[in-house]
């Protein structure tokens, strides 16, 4: 049984994965109203949005030393108060310019505390000898469906004003409780090779490196479908297959709740078949279900697709990263999360080209594409999984 440090250490990240996916869809949520306020044009808010990406991706590159120099835990504890103040400065904007510098700043700070929370939860499962890595991934979920549900409630109600500073008022509260117990508890050290006999960080050699990239690639195209299907799913299922509105938005829904069963499944389910399995039938379910989803002809097997897909992307991404940070540490886990981040800015563009060359159903069986070159490279990889 883990000791009661281990326990309060779990609890709070766990609290700090769940508070990240609730703040940012409740950002996300608000986007559409905070565009009519300042009056930018598609491509204009489009050009802002892009200081999300570019904060988090410089971000994610330099969290890994950040978190080697002064800790993970406190850099997580940082990062959450500056996404939390972060989050309420968009509606206090009025154009696209000022948007995308605070959007900037946002994106740094959503970078920071993903690298930061999962290099303590990489260390953290080596401490527990467990594959816990997706209980953190399904508390994002579970956030971030909170945060969009209530969101979608308050919408009509409440001004993007209040409605975002109320969740950076939530967010301070909960990064004060959950930020008291991670920073009493003491900081773990990596067990697994990575430090020298002085403590110092090991040089990796040029395999690890090379490994690391590889897992981030995984993370790149688990990542890709995800933000495929959110950007792309419903207008695939009201454009091409005749579905209301309503029911083009159920879609998205199923594949984010079967995604949080499968993440809040994960860690039996690696216990059982072991990571390379797990990444093989992850890998292999996800290409069959986008398969079907993209290309099925009637409403409810596309929603039977996109659920199935659900279930076979939720614990690559989060294997990836723990494997990463095994292998790197922190490092390694910037790498990973940074690879993965930009597969899913990928995904939304390069579907839209696609769609436009092609037509979107053939655009989307790109997702069934990378979700078989993750299967692929698990299966080439299976023996730096360490099962």
């Amino acid at each position: 049984m883990p000791g009661p440090d281990l326990v309060r250490l779990r609890l709070a990240l766990t609290a700090f994965f769940a508070l990240d996916g609730f703040v940012f869809s409740g950002w996300v949520v608000r986007i559409p109203a905070v565009k009519e306020q300042t009056g930018a044009s598609a491509s204009t808010l489009g050009l802002a949005l892009l200081g999300v990406s570019a904060g988090a991706v410089v971000t994610m590159t330099l969290t890994g030393r950040l978190c080697r120099r002064y800790g993970s835990h406190l850099v997580t504890v940082v990062c959450a108060v500056l996404l939390c103040l972060s989050v309420g400065l968009p509606p206090l904007t009025h154009s696209a310019l000022s948007l995308g510098a605070v959007l900037l700043l946002f994106g740094a700070a959503y970078g920071g505390i993903n690298v930061a929370f999962n290099s303590a939860a990489v260390d953290l499962v080596a401490a527990l000898g467990r594959p816990v890595m997706p209980s953190f991934h399904a508390a994002f979920s579970l956030g971030g469906m909170v945060g969009a549900g209530l969101g979608a409630l308050v919408a009509g109600s409440l001004s993007p004003t209040r409605h975002l500073w109320g969740l950076a008022v939530v967010g301070l509260l909960v990064t004060a409780v959950a930020g008291r117990a991670l920073m009493r508890c003491e900081p773990l050290t990596p067990a697994d090779g990575r430090r020298s006999e002085r403590g110092a960080p090991r040089r990796l050699d040029r395999r690890t490196r090379a490994l690391v990239f590889v897992f981030g690639l995984i993370a790149l195209c688990t990542a890709y479908g995800e933000g495929a299907l959110a950007d792309w799913g419903a207008l695939h299922l009201e454009q091409d297959l005749g579905a209301s509105p309503g029911a083009a938005a159920v879609g998205y829904a199923c594949f984010a709740l079967a995604m949080t069963v499968g993440r809040l499944t994960g860690t039996t389910l690696l216990e059982r078949l072991g990571r390379t399995r797990t990444v093989l039938a992850g890998g292999s379910t996800a290409a069959a279900g986008m398969l079907l989803g993209a290309l099925a002809p009637s409403l409810w097997a596309a929603l039977l697709g996109y659920a199935v897909t659900g279930i076979g992307l939720a614990n690559l991404f989060p294997v990836a990263v723990e494997r990463a940070g095994a292998l790197a540490g922190a490092a390694g886990v910037a790498t990973a999360s940074t690879l993965g981040y930009g597969g899913m800015l990928l995904g939304p563009p390069a579907i839209g080209f696609m769609a436009d060359w092609f037509s979107l159903p053939l655009a989307l069986t790109s997702v069934a594409a990378l979700a078989a070159v993750a299967t692929l490279i698990g299966f080439a990889t299976r023996r730096a999984h360490a099962d």
